[in-house]
């Protein structure tokens, strides 16, 4: 149970973001949904009730972290957890990847967990506790072709994670990241025609083609993630920093 702590999710207007703020709502934390998509973060905050705000973010901007993160502290008290969770995803030939691709990977899936961990840590350090939860994807332990820039983030954000999880253990901050497999959020629906055409295939090829390739026979859902998210952010898990985590169905098993 995560009875009184307060948790910041970024993203959690849709897909995983969402399903981990419900997730964790429902182990009675207080969370703040934050995300660049404000109504859809009012909405998911209206669904979940009292216990969640709607807050607003630009993860890549440092002004539009910091108030955030001053804005939840107001209202729900300093964070017990955070989760880094907001990130974009393009399929493109590594030649065809251009400046505006590469940087805006890199500022929202990478500079953003830093930005918002630094904003956190500020408010975390003194409590002798927190959890901090990294996305991170099987990409970012076995790079693909195409995603040059998805890959370099999340790799990057394994770096960062482990950095930060040995700087900050002596404060009781545990710091880990989650490598989700395939999950079919609205960024995957987005590129399974991209996908299609990289493996030249049918649309209706790309699901059956996934699946094939992961040893448990389906796709990673994002309640998995959210389930690990759970855990991660819990005393169960109050031994666990420095980890990154598959939930990949056994397709990455390093």
């Amino acid at each position: 149970m995560l009875k009184d702590c307060v948790a910041i999710v970024t993203g959690a207007a849709s897909g995983i973001g969402k399903a981990i703020a419900e997730t964790y709502a429902r182990e009675v934390a207080r969370v703040a949904i934050a995300d660049i998509d404000f109504d859809g973060a009012q909405q998911v905050a209206k669904h979940i009730g009292s216990a969640a705000m709607a807050v607003e973010v630009d993860v890549s901007d440092r002004d539009s972290v910091e108030t955030m993160v001053t804005e939840v502290v107001k209202t729900l008290g300093p964070p017990d957890i955070l989760v880094n969770n907001a990130g974009v995803s393009y399929l493109c030939p590594f030649l065809d990847c251009t400046q505006d691709i590469w940087n805006k990977t890199l500022d929202i899936n990478l500079k953003g967990a830093f930005n918002c961990s630094q904003a956190v840590i500020l408010r975390m350090a003194g409590k002798g506790k927190g959890s901090i939860i990294n996305m991170s994807s099987q990409s970012g332990k076995s790079g693909n072709s195409q995603y040059a820039a998805y890959c370099a983030s999340k790799f990057g954000i394994i770096g960062l994670t482990q950095s930060l999880a040995m700087e900050f253990a002596a404060e009781g901050i545990r710091v880990n990241a989650i490598c989700p497999g395939v999950v079919f959020t609205p960024l995957w629906e987005e590129m399974m025609a991209d996908y299609a055409k990289k493996r030249n295939m049918t649309l209706a090829e790309v699901k059956p083609y996934l699946e094939s390739r992961i040893p448990l026979g389906r796709l990673c859902t994002e309640q998995d993630v959210a389930n690990m998210a759970a855990f991660l952010a819990g005393d169960g898990s109050k031994y666990i920093t420095g980890q990154s985590l598959n939930v990949s169905g056994g397709a990455v098993m390093h």
